[in-house]
Protein backbone atom coordinates (compact mmCIF):
# COMPACT_ATOMS: atom_id res chain seq x y z
CA UNK A 1 0.00 0.00 0.00
CA UNK A 2 2.61 2.59 0.84
CA UNK A 3 5.29 1.26 -1.56
CA UNK A 4 6.93 4.24 -3.50
CA UNK A 5 9.16 3.53 -6.54
CA UNK A 6 12.20 6.13 -7.93
CA UNK A 7 9.36 6.88 -11.07
CA UNK A 8 6.92 8.15 -8.30
CA UNK A 9 9.01 10.38 -6.67
CA UNK A 10 10.52 12.34 -9.28
CA UNK A 11 6.95 12.05 -11.36
CA UNK A 12 4.07 11.38 -9.56
CA UNK A 13 1.46 13.70 -7.87
CA UNK A 14 3.83 15.39 -4.86
CA UNK A 15 0.92 15.52 -2.17
CA UNK A 16 -0.20 12.16 -2.81
CA UNK A 17 3.42 10.71 -3.16
CA UNK A 18 4.75 12.47 0.07
CA UNK A 19 1.77 11.78 1.98
CA UNK A 20 2.99 7.78 0.67
CA UNK A 21 6.18 8.10 2.16
CA UNK A 22 5.87 9.68 5.28
CA UNK A 23 3.00 7.59 6.45
CA UNK A 24 5.14 4.75 7.58
CA UNK A 25 7.99 7.82 8.70
CA UNK A 26 4.70 9.15 10.68
CA UNK A 27 3.35 5.35 12.30
CA UNK A 28 7.54 4.73 12.92
CA UNK A 29 7.94 8.07 14.99
CA UNK A 30 5.20 8.00 16.80
CA UNK A 31 5.80 4.27 18.02
CA UNK A 32 9.22 5.88 18.78
CA UNK A 33 7.99 8.52 21.12
CA UNK A 34 5.62 5.52 22.67
CA UNK A 35 8.67 3.72 23.53
CA UNK A 36 10.09 7.25 24.91
CA UNK A 37 6.96 7.65 26.26
CA UNK A 38 6.94 4.00 28.04
CA UNK A 39 9.93 5.49 30.96
CA UNK A 40 7.63 7.98 31.49
CA UNK A 41 4.45 6.15 32.17
CA UNK A 42 5.73 3.69 34.55
CA UNK A 43 8.13 5.68 36.59
CA UNK A 44 4.85 8.23 36.95
CA UNK A 45 3.42 5.50 38.81
CA UNK A 46 6.82 4.96 41.19
CA UNK A 47 6.83 8.84 42.38
CA UNK A 48 6.87 12.38 41.02
CA UNK A 49 10.91 12.23 41.43
CA UNK A 50 11.09 9.56 39.76
CA UNK A 51 9.49 11.34 36.58
CA UNK A 52 11.84 14.47 37.44
CA UNK A 53 14.78 12.32 37.17
CA UNK A 54 14.03 11.15 33.65
CA UNK A 55 12.95 14.69 32.26
CA UNK A 56 16.22 15.97 33.67
CA UNK A 57 18.09 13.80 31.84
CA UNK A 58 16.33 14.80 28.64
CA UNK A 59 17.94 17.87 27.63
CA UNK A 60 21.41 16.11 28.35
CA UNK A 61 20.44 13.06 25.97
CA UNK A 62 19.26 15.42 23.20
CA UNK A 63 21.88 17.32 23.23
CA UNK A 64 24.48 14.22 22.95
CA UNK A 65 22.14 13.45 20.25
CA UNK A 66 22.96 16.08 18.50
CA UNK A 67 26.05 14.34 17.24
CA UNK A 68 24.68 11.45 15.89
CA UNK A 69 22.19 13.62 13.26
CA UNK A 70 25.73 15.02 12.03
CA UNK A 71 26.35 11.28 10.17
CA UNK A 72 22.51 9.76 10.36
CA UNK A 73 21.01 13.26 8.45
CA UNK A 74 24.12 13.81 6.23
CA UNK A 75 24.36 10.57 4.80
CA UNK A 76 20.42 10.22 4.15
CA UNK A 77 20.48 13.61 2.26
CA UNK A 78 23.46 12.42 0.09
CA UNK A 79 22.33 8.93 0.00
CA UNK A 80 19.22 10.66 -1.46
CA UNK A 81 20.84 12.55 -3.93
CA UNK A 82 23.14 9.55 -5.49
CA UNK A 83 20.18 7.11 -5.77
CA UNK A 84 18.26 10.24 -7.84
CA UNK A 85 20.75 10.05 -10.23
CA UNK A 86 21.06 6.64 -10.49
CA UNK A 87 24.60 5.86 -9.00
CA UNK A 88 23.21 3.60 -6.62
CA UNK A 89 26.90 1.99 -6.00
CA UNK A 90 27.58 5.69 -4.51
CA UNK A 91 24.67 5.34 -2.81
CA UNK A 92 25.63 2.30 -1.12
CA UNK A 93 29.65 3.64 0.16
CA UNK A 94 28.14 6.47 1.48
CA UNK A 95 26.40 4.78 3.34
CA UNK A 96 28.81 2.75 4.46
CA UNK A 97 31.13 5.59 5.34
CA UNK A 98 28.05 7.51 6.97
CA UNK A 99 28.05 4.81 9.42
CA UNK A 100 31.31 4.48 10.38
CA UNK A 101 31.50 8.42 10.97
CA UNK A 102 28.31 7.37 13.02
CA UNK A 103 30.01 5.48 14.97
CA UNK A 104 33.82 7.42 15.81
CA UNK A 105 32.54 10.59 16.69
CA UNK A 106 29.42 8.83 19.12
CA UNK A 107 31.96 6.42 21.11
CA UNK A 108 34.31 9.77 21.32
CA UNK A 109 31.61 11.55 23.50
CA UNK A 110 30.04 8.75 25.03
CA UNK A 111 32.55 7.51 26.65
CA UNK A 112 33.56 10.85 28.75
CA UNK A 113 29.41 11.03 29.10
CA UNK A 114 29.06 8.00 31.29
CA UNK A 115 31.80 8.07 33.37
CA UNK A 116 30.73 12.34 34.14
CA UNK A 117 27.13 11.54 34.08
CA UNK A 118 26.42 12.66 37.74
CA UNK A 119 28.96 15.77 37.07
CA UNK A 120 26.89 16.86 34.18
CA UNK A 121 23.37 16.77 36.19
CA UNK A 122 24.92 18.50 38.77
CA UNK A 123 25.71 21.01 36.37
CA UNK A 124 21.81 21.72 35.93
CA UNK A 125 21.36 22.99 39.94
CA UNK A 126 19.81 19.33 40.76
CA UNK A 127 19.48 18.79 44.73
CA UNK A 128 22.04 15.60 45.55
CA UNK A 129 19.46 12.90 45.66
CA UNK A 130 17.51 13.68 42.20
CA UNK A 131 21.12 13.99 40.56
CA UNK A 132 22.13 10.72 41.87
CA UNK A 133 19.29 9.09 40.32
CA UNK A 134 19.08 11.15 37.37
CA UNK A 135 23.29 10.16 37.08
CA UNK A 136 21.96 6.23 36.94
CA UNK A 137 19.40 6.56 34.34
CA UNK A 138 21.51 8.94 32.05
CA UNK A 139 24.60 7.06 31.76
CA UNK A 140 22.98 3.60 31.00
CA UNK A 141 21.53 5.13 28.14
CA UNK A 142 24.58 7.07 26.68
CA UNK A 143 26.28 3.84 27.19
CA UNK A 144 24.77 2.92 24.06
CA UNK A 145 24.20 5.66 22.35
CA UNK A 146 26.90 4.82 19.28
CA UNK A 147 24.67 1.52 19.22
CA UNK A 148 21.56 4.15 18.18
CA UNK A 149 23.64 6.24 15.69
CA UNK A 150 24.62 3.77 13.61
CA UNK A 151 21.37 2.25 14.01
CA UNK A 152 19.82 5.30 12.63
CA UNK A 153 22.26 5.95 10.01
CA UNK A 154 21.55 2.81 8.02
CA UNK A 155 17.77 3.40 8.26
CA UNK A 156 17.87 6.94 6.93
CA UNK A 157 19.54 5.22 4.01
CA UNK A 158 16.07 2.90 3.11
CA UNK A 159 14.61 6.23 4.27
CA UNK A 160 16.22 7.90 1.39
CA UNK A 161 15.36 5.21 -1.37
CA UNK A 162 11.75 5.41 -0.32
CA UNK A 163 11.48 2.35 1.35
CA UNK A 164 9.84 3.74 4.83
CA UNK A 165 8.22 0.97 5.42
CA UNK A 166 11.31 -1.08 6.68
CA UNK A 167 12.12 1.86 9.21
CA UNK A 168 8.94 1.37 10.68
CA UNK A 169 9.44 -2.35 10.89
CA UNK A 170 12.44 -1.73 12.77
CA UNK A 171 11.43 0.32 15.50
CA UNK A 172 7.74 -1.34 16.17
CA UNK A 173 10.00 -4.22 17.20
CA UNK A 174 12.47 -2.16 19.12
CA UNK A 175 9.77 -0.87 20.93
CA UNK A 176 7.88 -4.41 21.63
CA UNK A 177 11.51 -5.12 23.51
CA UNK A 178 11.35 -1.68 25.36
CA UNK A 179 7.43 -2.87 26.41
CA UNK A 180 8.02 -5.63 28.08
CA UNK A 181 11.47 -5.55 29.58
CA UNK A 182 10.50 -1.61 31.00
CA UNK A 183 7.85 -2.68 33.69
CA UNK A 184 9.75 -5.91 34.33
CA UNK A 185 13.47 -4.69 35.01
CA UNK A 186 11.46 -1.00 37.10
CA UNK A 187 9.41 -3.22 39.28
CA UNK A 188 10.86 -6.58 39.35
CA UNK A 189 8.65 -8.69 37.86
CA UNK A 190 9.77 -12.61 38.49
CA UNK A 191 13.21 -13.43 38.73
CA UNK A 192 14.44 -9.98 37.99
CA UNK A 193 15.06 -7.51 40.75
CA UNK A 194 13.21 -4.04 41.15
CA UNK A 195 15.69 -2.02 39.54
CA UNK A 196 13.35 1.44 39.86
CA UNK A 197 14.91 4.38 37.34
CA UNK A 198 17.86 1.88 36.25
CA UNK A 199 15.74 -0.50 34.65
CA UNK A 200 13.62 1.86 32.82
CA UNK A 201 17.29 2.54 31.49
CA UNK A 202 17.72 -0.98 30.77
CA UNK A 203 14.73 -1.44 29.01
CA UNK A 204 15.55 1.15 26.37
CA UNK A 205 19.19 0.05 26.02
CA UNK A 206 17.68 -3.40 25.16
CA UNK A 207 15.27 -1.80 22.69
CA UNK A 208 18.31 0.07 20.96
CA UNK A 209 20.33 -3.12 20.64
CA UNK A 210 17.52 -4.91 19.12
CA UNK A 211 16.89 -2.22 16.35
CA UNK A 212 20.49 -2.22 15.01
CA UNK A 213 20.16 -6.07 14.69
CA UNK A 214 17.10 -5.62 12.59
CA UNK A 215 18.08 -2.96 10.50
CA UNK A 216 21.27 -4.67 9.41
CA UNK A 217 19.96 -7.73 8.84
CA UNK A 218 17.02 -6.15 6.11
CA UNK A 219 20.95 -3.83 4.88
CA UNK A 220 22.17 -7.53 3.90
CA UNK A 221 19.44 -8.72 2.21
CA UNK A 222 17.36 -10.63 5.09
CA UNK A 223 13.46 -9.48 3.77
CA UNK A 224 14.11 -6.35 2.09
CA UNK A 225 15.56 -5.59 -1.64
CA UNK A 226 15.37 -1.79 -1.98
CA UNK A 227 18.80 -0.95 -0.21
CA UNK A 228 21.54 -3.46 0.59
CA UNK A 229 24.94 -2.90 1.67
CA UNK A 230 27.11 -5.18 -0.56
CA UNK A 231 30.54 -5.75 -0.14
CA UNK A 232 32.30 -3.78 -3.01
CA UNK A 233 31.03 -0.58 -1.15
CA UNK A 234 32.73 -1.63 2.32
CA UNK A 235 35.40 0.63 1.65
CA UNK A 236 37.01 3.50 3.66
CA UNK A 237 36.81 6.82 1.21
CA UNK A 238 37.94 10.47 2.22
CA UNK A 239 36.11 12.21 0.03
CA UNK A 240 32.72 10.12 1.04
CA UNK A 241 33.64 10.98 5.14
CA UNK A 242 34.83 14.44 4.20
CA UNK A 243 30.93 14.85 2.71
CA UNK A 244 28.84 13.93 4.65
CA UNK A 245 30.57 15.77 8.04
CA UNK A 246 30.15 18.77 5.59
CA UNK A 247 26.63 18.31 4.88
CA UNK A 248 26.19 16.84 8.55
CA UNK A 249 27.89 19.32 10.58
CA UNK A 250 25.81 22.12 10.41
CA UNK A 251 22.43 19.84 11.53
CA UNK A 252 24.50 18.80 14.44
CA UNK A 253 25.26 22.36 15.23
CA UNK A 254 21.52 22.93 14.68
CA UNK A 255 20.55 20.28 16.97
CA UNK A 256 23.49 21.05 19.60
CA UNK A 257 22.45 24.83 19.95
CA UNK A 258 18.98 24.22 20.24
CA UNK A 259 19.72 21.39 23.03
CA UNK A 260 21.62 23.41 24.72
CA UNK A 261 19.10 25.92 25.56
CA UNK A 262 17.37 22.84 26.67
CA UNK A 263 19.69 22.35 29.01
CA UNK A 264 19.56 25.79 30.63
CA UNK A 265 16.05 26.17 30.11
CA UNK A 266 15.59 22.77 32.43
CA UNK A 267 18.04 24.62 34.49
CA UNK A 268 15.82 27.33 34.90
CA UNK A 269 13.08 25.08 35.39
CA UNK A 270 14.34 24.00 38.80
CA UNK A 271 15.30 27.10 40.16
CA UNK A 272 11.93 29.04 39.11
CA UNK A 273 9.45 25.59 39.90
CA UNK A 274 11.40 23.29 41.93
CA UNK A 275 10.41 19.45 40.93
CA UNK A 276 7.04 19.86 40.41
CA UNK A 277 7.94 22.65 37.37
CA UNK A 278 10.48 20.26 36.48
CA UNK A 279 8.08 17.10 36.37
CA UNK A 280 5.54 19.61 34.33
CA UNK A 281 7.99 20.53 32.09
CA UNK A 282 8.92 16.77 31.34
CA UNK A 283 5.24 15.99 30.70
CA UNK A 284 5.16 19.01 28.21
CA UNK A 285 8.25 18.05 26.25
CA UNK A 286 6.66 14.20 26.16
CA UNK A 287 3.52 15.26 24.77
CA UNK A 288 5.36 18.06 22.18
CA UNK A 289 7.39 14.99 20.93
CA UNK A 290 4.41 12.83 20.44
CA UNK A 291 2.60 16.18 18.60
CA UNK A 292 5.62 16.69 16.08
CA UNK A 293 5.72 13.27 14.93
CA UNK A 294 3.64 13.72 11.90
CA UNK A 295 5.75 17.03 10.90
CA UNK A 296 8.92 15.17 11.68
CA UNK A 297 7.59 11.95 9.39
CA UNK A 298 6.80 14.49 6.68
CA UNK A 299 9.76 16.28 7.07
CA UNK A 300 12.14 13.03 6.26
CA UNK A 301 10.17 12.37 3.74
CA UNK A 302 10.06 15.40 1.90
CA UNK A 303 14.43 15.53 2.64
CA UNK A 304 14.04 12.03 0.66
CA UNK A 305 12.24 13.77 -2.52
CA UNK A 306 13.91 16.66 -3.04
CA UNK A 307 17.18 14.99 -2.62
CA UNK A 308 15.95 12.52 -5.47
CA UNK A 309 13.95 15.12 -7.72
CA UNK A 310 17.62 17.54 -7.47
CA UNK A 311 19.40 14.28 -8.39
CA UNK A 312 17.08 14.09 -11.31
CA UNK A 313 17.44 17.76 -12.46
CA UNK A 314 13.92 18.60 -11.02
CA UNK A 315 14.27 21.65 -9.00
CA UNK A 316 10.76 22.80 -9.37
CA UNK A 317 9.08 19.89 -7.99
CA UNK A 318 12.01 20.16 -5.23
CA UNK A 319 10.34 23.44 -4.56
CA UNK A 320 6.63 22.80 -4.72
CA UNK A 321 7.06 19.29 -2.51
CA UNK A 322 8.57 22.03 0.24
CA UNK A 323 5.71 24.50 -0.29
CA UNK A 324 3.40 21.84 -0.28
CA UNK A 325 4.52 19.64 2.93
CA UNK A 326 4.58 22.83 4.85
CA UNK A 327 1.33 23.57 4.04
CA UNK A 328 -0.45 20.01 4.85
CA UNK A 329 1.41 20.27 7.98
CA UNK A 330 0.58 23.70 9.33
CA UNK A 331 -2.94 23.03 8.53
CA UNK A 332 -2.96 19.58 10.34
CA UNK A 333 -0.87 21.59 13.62
CA UNK A 334 -3.75 23.92 13.93
CA UNK A 335 -6.56 21.19 14.68
CA UNK A 336 -3.75 19.38 16.69
CA UNK A 337 -3.37 22.32 18.91
CA UNK A 338 -7.10 22.87 19.43
CA UNK A 339 -7.80 19.39 20.81
CA UNK A 340 -4.75 19.32 23.23
CA UNK A 341 -5.95 23.05 24.21
CA UNK A 342 -8.90 21.28 24.90
CA UNK A 343 -7.73 18.30 27.06
CA UNK A 344 -4.70 19.32 28.82
CA UNK A 345 -5.83 18.08 32.31
CA UNK A 346 -6.57 14.91 30.93
CA UNK A 347 -3.24 14.50 28.90
CA UNK A 348 -1.67 15.53 32.38
CA UNK A 349 -3.30 13.02 34.30
CA UNK A 350 -2.72 9.78 32.11
CA UNK A 351 1.16 10.64 31.74
CA UNK A 352 1.74 11.10 35.48
CA UNK A 353 -1.31 10.55 37.52
CA UNK A 354 0.75 11.30 40.62
CA UNK A 355 1.47 14.60 40.63
CA UNK A 356 0.65 17.08 43.44
CA UNK A 357 -1.80 19.64 42.79
CA UNK A 358 0.75 22.46 42.01
CA UNK A 359 2.45 19.96 39.60
CA UNK A 360 -0.19 18.95 37.72
CA UNK A 361 -1.73 22.66 37.05
CA UNK A 362 2.05 23.35 35.75
CA UNK A 363 1.47 20.91 33.37
CA UNK A 364 -2.16 22.06 32.46
CA UNK A 365 -0.82 25.38 31.37
CA UNK A 366 2.20 24.74 30.01
CA UNK A 367 0.27 21.71 28.15
CA UNK A 368 -2.06 24.94 26.74
CA UNK A 369 0.26 27.19 26.16
CA UNK A 370 1.91 24.85 23.66
CA UNK A 371 -0.43 23.58 21.73
CA UNK A 372 -1.11 27.31 20.52
CA UNK A 373 2.20 27.52 18.93
CA UNK A 374 1.96 24.30 17.13
CA UNK A 375 0.86 25.35 13.59
CA UNK A 376 4.14 27.35 14.02
CA UNK A 377 6.69 24.34 15.37
CA UNK A 378 5.05 21.95 12.76
CA UNK A 379 5.37 24.38 9.57
CA UNK A 380 9.10 24.83 10.64
CA UNK A 381 10.19 21.09 9.84
CA UNK A 382 9.11 20.99 6.49
CA UNK A 383 10.58 24.59 5.77
CA UNK A 384 14.39 23.13 7.00
CA UNK A 385 13.56 19.84 5.00
CA UNK A 386 13.75 22.28 1.57
CA UNK A 387 16.70 24.01 3.29
CA UNK A 388 18.34 20.01 3.90
CA UNK A 389 17.27 18.53 0.88
CA UNK A 390 19.46 21.08 -1.25
CA UNK A 391 22.14 20.44 1.49
CA UNK A 392 22.01 24.21 2.12
CA UNK A 393 22.35 23.15 6.35
CA UNK A 394 23.87 25.77 7.55
CA UNK A 395 20.24 27.53 6.88
CA UNK A 396 18.95 24.82 9.68
CA UNK A 397 22.04 25.80 12.11
CA UNK A 398 21.93 29.97 12.10
CA UNK A 399 17.45 29.64 12.26
CA UNK A 400 17.58 27.58 15.35
CA UNK A 401 20.78 30.15 16.72
CA UNK A 402 18.53 32.88 16.72
CA UNK A 403 15.17 30.80 17.53
CA UNK A 404 16.94 29.25 20.81
CA UNK A 405 19.64 32.01 21.76
CA UNK A 406 18.01 34.97 20.33
CA UNK A 407 14.46 34.48 21.78
CA UNK A 408 13.72 31.52 24.00
CA UNK A 409 16.45 31.73 26.34
CA UNK A 410 16.49 35.87 26.82
CA UNK A 411 12.42 35.59 27.90
CA UNK A 412 13.16 32.47 29.79
CA UNK A 413 15.59 33.87 31.99
CA UNK A 414 12.71 36.22 33.30
CA UNK A 415 11.55 33.16 35.29
CA UNK A 416 14.01 33.47 37.94
CA UNK A 417 14.29 36.28 40.75
CA UNK A 418 17.36 38.89 40.05
CA UNK A 419 19.32 37.66 43.13
CA UNK A 420 19.39 33.95 41.71
CA UNK A 421 21.99 32.06 40.59
CA UNK A 422 21.50 29.94 37.79
CA UNK A 423 22.80 26.06 38.74
CA UNK A 424 23.78 25.10 35.18
CA UNK A 425 27.73 26.08 35.15
CA UNK A 426 27.54 28.08 37.97
CA UNK A 427 26.11 31.15 36.00
CA UNK A 428 24.34 33.93 37.06
CA UNK A 429 21.11 34.63 35.63
CA UNK A 430 20.33 38.44 36.50
CA UNK A 431 18.53 40.25 35.84
CA UNK A 432 15.61 37.76 36.03
CA UNK A 433 12.62 39.18 36.93
CA UNK A 434 10.71 36.67 38.89
CA UNK A 435 8.07 36.05 36.55
CA UNK A 436 8.19 32.26 37.68
CA UNK A 437 8.01 28.87 35.75
CA UNK A 438 5.56 30.54 33.31
CA UNK A 439 7.74 32.38 31.61
CA UNK A 440 9.62 29.37 30.39
CA UNK A 441 6.33 27.83 28.94
CA UNK A 442 5.79 31.41 27.70
CA UNK A 443 9.04 31.22 25.94
CA UNK A 444 8.99 28.13 24.26
CA UNK A 445 5.67 29.09 22.47
CA UNK A 446 6.76 32.38 21.46
CA UNK A 447 10.17 31.23 20.07
CA UNK A 448 8.31 28.92 17.61
CA UNK A 449 6.20 31.50 16.22
CA UNK A 450 9.31 33.92 15.63
CA UNK A 451 11.51 30.91 14.40
CA UNK A 452 8.52 29.98 11.44
CA UNK A 453 7.84 33.67 10.48
CA UNK A 454 11.28 34.39 10.22
CA UNK A 455 12.09 31.26 8.18
CA UNK A 456 9.47 31.60 5.96
CA UNK A 457 10.30 35.30 4.93
CA UNK A 458 13.89 33.68 4.51
CA UNK A 459 12.65 30.43 2.06
CA UNK A 460 10.73 33.03 -0.08
CA UNK A 461 14.10 34.90 -0.35
CA UNK A 462 16.21 32.32 -1.59
CA UNK A 463 14.08 30.24 -4.12
CA UNK A 464 13.65 33.47 -5.88
CA UNK A 465 17.35 33.93 -6.29
CA UNK A 466 17.34 30.16 -7.40
CA UNK A 467 17.87 27.77 -4.52
CA UNK A 468 16.93 24.72 -5.74
CA UNK A 469 18.12 25.28 -9.28
CA UNK A 470 21.55 25.85 -8.23
CA UNK A 471 21.60 22.63 -6.11
CA UNK A 472 20.48 20.54 -9.00
CA UNK A 473 23.22 21.99 -10.83
CA UNK A 474 25.25 21.07 -7.75
CA UNK A 475 24.43 17.49 -7.41
CA UNK A 476 24.86 16.54 -11.15
CA UNK A 477 27.92 18.12 -10.54
CA UNK A 478 28.85 15.94 -7.46
CA UNK A 479 29.43 19.24 -5.50
CA UNK A 480 29.74 19.53 -1.88
CA UNK A 481 27.12 20.74 0.77
CA UNK A 482 29.02 23.66 1.79
CA UNK A 483 30.52 24.55 -1.39
CA UNK A 484 26.94 24.97 -2.37
CA UNK A 485 25.53 27.39 0.43
CA UNK A 486 29.05 29.38 -0.59
CA UNK A 487 27.36 29.60 -4.34
CA UNK A 488 24.01 30.51 -3.17
CA UNK A 489 25.12 33.44 -0.91
CA UNK A 490 27.06 35.50 -3.62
Amino acid sequence: MFDVDREAITDGPVGRVLLLLAAPLVAQNLVYVANALVDTFWLGRVSEDAVAAVGLSLPIQSFLGAIVVVAAVGTQILVAQRAGGEDDRGARRVAVNGSLVALAVTVAVAIPAAVYAEELVRFLGADPALAGTTAVYLSIVVAVLPVGAVGDTVENCFTAYGDTRAVLHVTVASVLVNLVAAPVLIFGVGPAPELGVAGAALGTALAGVAGLVHILAYAAGVGRDTFRLTRDALVVDAGDLREVVSVGLPLGGQRGVSELVRVLVVGLVAIAGGAAGVAAYTVGARVATLAIVPALGVQQAAQSMIGQNLGAQAPRRARRTTTVGTGMVVAAFLGLGAVQFLFAGGLADLLAPDLTPTGRALAVLYLRILAVSYWALGGTYTLLAGFNGASRTRTSFVADLVKYWGVRFPIAVAAVPATATFGAFGVAVAPGLGWGVEAVFWAVAVSNVVGFLGLGAYFAYTTRRGMFANAAERASDGGSGSAAETADDD
